[in-house]
Parts: C-alpha cells; sequence; structure tokens
C-alpha cells in the first residue's frame, strides 16, 4: 500500500541516483510573477519515470532480479529502467510502440536494455510486455499502476513542498496516472489546502474522462505528439488516488501544447517534450482557477525528438501569430506585389515565401492568387497587414491554413 513513509524511503533513495531538480520561476511566462516550473525535463535520463523506476527495482527480491526485468513504455520509462538495471547488474527487456521517438529508442539501448519495438501505441507495448513476462517469467515492472513506482514519483511532491513552502497550486501531466498520484498523496497529506490539477491531451484524454464520469473509461484510441501520455487505459491503483487527491483535471490541444513548448524555448531556454509542456499549456491558457496562486507546473521530461520540434515550433509560430499565410486575390498585372510587398514592409513583417498561382479555374481569366509566407510579431501584427491590404483595395485577402 502507498504510505507517506514508503515516499520519504524512496526519497532517500533516491539520494544516491536523482537529481533534487531546481524549482525555478518563470518569470517571463506570467505577468503576475507567481509561475515556478519544477524541471524534471534536467532529471537524468531526462525525465522524472527514473525515481519510480529505480525505487520499485530496489524494492524487489534477489529472486526477482535473477529472472530479470521486462517493462513496457513509451520512451521514459524504458530509459528509468535501463539505468536502474544497468546500475543493479539486472537484465532488461523493454517494450516499447515502433512510434516511440528514435531518440528514447537509442538512448534505451546505449544505457542497456534490450528494446522490443510493438506495432500500434503504448498500450499494445503493455500488452506485449504482459505476453513476454508470462513466457519467460521475467519481473513485470509496471509504469505507474504501483505503489512502489508511484511513492518513487510523490518524491518530487515532497521536493515541491520544500523548495516553496507557500505553494498554492501545482499542475501535473497526466498519461496512465502515476506521477499526479504520487505528487497529490504527498502533497496532500502534507498541505491538504494545495490544489493539485491534472492536465491530459485532447487526443488522449482516459484520465479526464474517468474522472468526469467516476469510473474508469478506456478510449478507442490516443492521438497525440505528447507522446508520454498518450494512453487508452488508465491504472486502477492511480484512478482510485486520484479521485481521492485530486482537485480538477483539464485537456489542451495540440496547438496549445506547441505554443507552450515554444514559449518555454524562447522566455525560459527550456526544452520540454509534450507531456512535460501540457502543465504549461494549461497555464498559459487559462484552463485552471490559479490567477493570484503561487502554481508550480511540473515540466515532467524533455526527451522530443528533433524531428517532432522542428514540427512544433513551426506550430507553435503560427499558433502564437509569429508566422503566417496570406492568401490574397487580385487582378494579374504589372506592380500588385510591389504595393503588396511596401504595405507588408511598412508593418514591419518580414516576406519568407511568394507563390503565384494563375491555375484555379474558379478565378476570372485576369485574376490570380497571391500566397505570402510572412514572419510577425503577433496577431495583432498579422491583424494590422489584413487591414491595411484591403484597405488599399485587396479586399479579397485573408489568412490561410
Amino acid at each position: 500500500m502507498l504510505t507517506l513513509d514508503r515516499v520519504y524511503q524512496a526519497a532517500f533513495t533516491l539520494k544516491e541516483v536523482a537529481r533534487n531538480t531546481d524549482l525555478i520561476l518563470a518569470e517571463k511566462l506570467s505577468e503576475e510573477g507567481n509561475l515556478y516550473l519544477k524541471t524534471e525535463n534536467l532529471q537524468r535520463t531526462g525525465s522524472f519515470k527514473l525515481r519510480g523506476a529505480y525505487f520499485k527495482m530496489t524494492q524487489l527480491s534477489d529472486e526477482e532480479k535473477a529472472k530479470g526485468i521486462v517493462a513496457c513504455s513509451a520512451g521514459n520509462h524504458a530509459q528509468g529502467v535501463a539505468l536502474a538495471a544497468n546500475r543493479m547488474g539486472i537484465r532488461a527487456v523493454v517494450c516499447m510502440p515502433d512510434s516511440a521517438p528514435i531518440m528514447k529508442i537509442e538512448s534505451t539501448k546505449a544505457l542497456g536494455a534490450e528494446v522490443c519495438l510493438v506495432k500500434g501505441t503504448y498500450d499494445d507495448a503493455h500488452d506485449r510486455a504482459v505476453e513476454l513476462q508470462k513466457e519467460t517469467g521475467m519481473t513485470f515492472l509496471h509504469p505507474y499502476d504501483d505503489p512502489d513506482v508511484i511513492a518513487g514519483q510523490g518524491t518530487i511532491g515532497l521536493e515541491i513542498l520544500n523548495q516553496l513552502p507557500d505553494v498554492e497550486a501545482v499542475i501535473v501531466p497526466i498519461g496512465g496516472g502515476g506521477l499526479i498520484a504520487g505528487v497529490a498523496y504527498a502533497i496532500k497529506s502534507l498541505k491538504p489546502q494545495c490544489k493539485v490539477y491534472g492536465v491530459q491531451s485532447e487526443g488522449a484524454p482516459s484520465m479526464y474522462e474517468s474522472f468526469k464520469n467516476k469510473k474508469r473509461t478506456n478510449l478507442d484510441h490516443a492521438v497525440t505528439f505528447a507522446d508520454g501520455i498518450a494512453v487508452k487505459c488508465p491504472g486502477e491503483l492511480t484512478y482510485e488516488i486520484i479521485e481521492k487527491y485530486v482537485d480538477d483535471i483539464v485537456t489542451v490541444s495540440e496547438d496549445e501544447t506547441a505554443a507552450a513548448i515554444l514559449a518555454l524555448i524562447e522566455k525560459q531556454k527550456l526544452i520540454a517534450e509534450g507531456a512535460g509542456a501540457v502543465p504549461v499549456a494549461a497555464a498559459l491558457f487559462d484552463k485552471l482557477p490559479i490567477k493570484g496562486k503561487k502554481t508550480v507546473c511540473l515540466v515532467s521530461g524533455g526527451n522530443i525528438d528533433v524531428n517532432i520540434l522542428s514540427r512544433v515550433i513551426t506550430r507553435g509560430l503560427v499558433m502564437s501569430g509569429r508566422n503566417t499565410t496570406l492568401m490574397i486575390a487580385l487582378t494579374d498585372k504589372p506592380g500588385q506585389l510591389q504595393v503588396v510587398s511596401e504595405i507588408v514592409a511598412s508593418c514591419g513583417a518580414n516576406v519568407v515565401s511568394v507563390y503565384h498561382d494563375r491555375s484555379d479555374t474558379n478565378m476570372a481569366i485576369n485574376d490570380c492568387y497571391l500566397r505570402l509566407g510572412l514572419e510577425t510579431r503577433d496577431r495583432e501584427q498579422i491583424k494590422e497587414i489584413i487591414e491595411k491590404l484591403r484597405d488599399a483595395g485587396f479586399d479579397r485577402v485573408s489568412e490561410y491554413s
């Protein structure tokens, strides 16, 4: 069973391997100056998952260790298991979805674990890990639905209370629920007046639906680039703890998550993966009643594939009004592009691409479409450019998506 003593035991055990990660004031993300970031993205292996995996493995019997470990993971638990197994001299096999970021797969292998790629999602990898456990007799190490794993993650709650004793709210990402179960249990046990909120992706809201329906709800699919929280089936134990100790759960969109990743990079010089950025997205887009409260966003991990990061930055730039594409229908005659360019330049924006299309059969013979890619400051500047173009007679102008 999960107890506060167990969480303190985990904290003591983890001193030898896990960092006590910094809690930093995110002045540039909050106008009120009361938003803090718990930087588990700077943890060893780049994620909080090391805590639960390592503590769980220290509690195994010699017989269980001798049989070896089999685990399932979208990537972060895999690296935690691999590092812990490597330090303890235990064989580890980790089942991962074939859609997991290459960086997470290679990092797991580099830490000494055997990787078994499974077609599908995390839940398919879980099913294969269970099959392997039955076939081989190896010890199955669940990524979240285990009291020792939850106790390991709960050490983050202890650190937050120690670093910011007057904290009023903590926002935590949710996949299977192990992280928020541990953090909420620790915080509510020691400071019950502190609010604990959970965040999921709109494309994978299994715990959100369970929390709202007041019963565990399994999804048919979970689709989100935040692979660390793409879970179709919430944990049994984690659901019970969340129902008791968590104040509310909300969801954020893919675009909101991308904007949060971009904000963390640009304003705080921190790299977060999708799962790690959802608490910041919830704060930035006013999903929770935290105005005026000292609030901690738990940035759970930073293991994002560089190819995905490139796409996310582009998406985040569009979401925040830093990039846009305008579609302008105009009469095809000399000087039109010059006039448009002068208007854009007068507003202080930068043209990065131009596409001229005369082939649309729905247009008049003398008309064409001009598609402009622009670098802009914000949405207000985009609005100003469109208004000035319309004032100049280009009345058929709109943002292209």
